[in-house]
């Protein structure tokens, strides 16, 4: 499926059902359409396993956590060693009783889990209430080394953060994935809407830039109801995206539509980039202790 010099990456923009199993055994199909049709390394979407239930704080939702050995390694464990292939598998933790993590598995083909990443930023809106469910991850930005490529996994609310992708790519990074939940308010789409998503989308597409590397963002789409106010929700805007290192969109997802993308990717690209925008030599790494403080008084 590879040779030396390119990876072919899936990412799966697909919609979210009520039941947990329905959406496995969906994310299951996905991904052998993806390898199908020649996936090297396939994502999925952030929390592909349930609906995005942190719109409300209910307690009742924690019992849609796994453990990290739980029916998604299990299931896609399986899959990725039959097929030989790699996939980045964002679950909702259960790390300990009152520990849960917002997470992705990267289980590299028949080397079974690599690695594990926790979503370091966690954020607290309207309908995106995850600072009730989620602990803040403690494993740090990391380098997986896979066998297709050097990759990195950050989680939604991370792609805002240059910090977290310079980070990532520092580590060694080639292609940072972003496992996503985003959307609209309905009520606010008319207003903000476009500037919203093309906001998300530039914010990525400049890390992308300012590394030298790919960017995969893999989002989920259609409308998912409040649960507390079923007239109310909202409307996931699919769109996922690959960029290359030079800020160009390699391909894009439609806005309503599920989905599997395929893309080969040049892995020359990363070093020709960084050799010719040499933003990695020329940092003033002597000049940024302050980055490490809240605010500069």
């Amino acid at each position: 499926m590879t040779n030396a010099r390119t990876v072919q990456v899936g990412l799966v923009q697909m919609a979210c059902a009520v039941r947990p199993e329905a959406n496995l055994k969906r994310a299951q199909h996905l991904v052998r359409e993806a390898v199908e049709r020649g996936a090297d390394v396939v994502c999925l979407p952030e929390m592909y396993r349930s609906r995005y239930f942190c719109q409300t704080e209910n307690h009742d939702h924690f019992a849609l956590a796994e453990p990290v050995d739980g029916p998604s390694a299990r299931a896609f464990g399986k899959l990725a060693a039959e097929l030989n292939v790699t996939l980045i598998v964002p679950i909702f933790e259960r790390r300990a009783a009152g520990l849960y993590h917002n997470s992705a598995l990267i289980i590299d083909g028949r080397r079974g889990v690599l690695g594990l990443y926790r979503k370091m930023h966690i954020p607290d809106d309207p309908r995106f209430y995850e600072k009730f469910y989620f602990t803040p991850g403690d494993l740090g930005f990391q380098c997986f080394r896979t066998r297709h490529a050097d990759i990195g996994v950050l989680i939604c609310w991370d792609q805002w953060y240059p910090e977290a992708a310079r980070l990532t790519a520092l580590k060694g990074a080639e292609i940072l994935f972003y496992p996503t939940a985003i959307g609209w308010q309905p009520h606010e789409k008319a207003r903000y809407g476009q500037v919203q998503h093309e906001s998300w989308e530039i914010a990525q597409r400049a890390h992308a830039i300012a590394n030298g590397c790919f960017v995969v963002a893999a989002n989920r789409i259609g409308f998912e109801p409040d649960p507390a106010d079923p007239e109310q929700g909202i409307e996931f805007w699919g769109q996922s995206f690959i960029a290359a290192p030079d800020g160009s969109v390699v391909v894009k997802a439609p806005v309503d539509k599920e989905c599997v993308i395929v893309a080969e990717l040049d892995m020359t690209r990363p070093e020709f980039s960084r050799t010719h925008w040499p933003f990695l030599r020329d940092r003033r790494i002597d000049a940024y202790g302050d980055l490490t403080r809240r605010y500069l008084d």
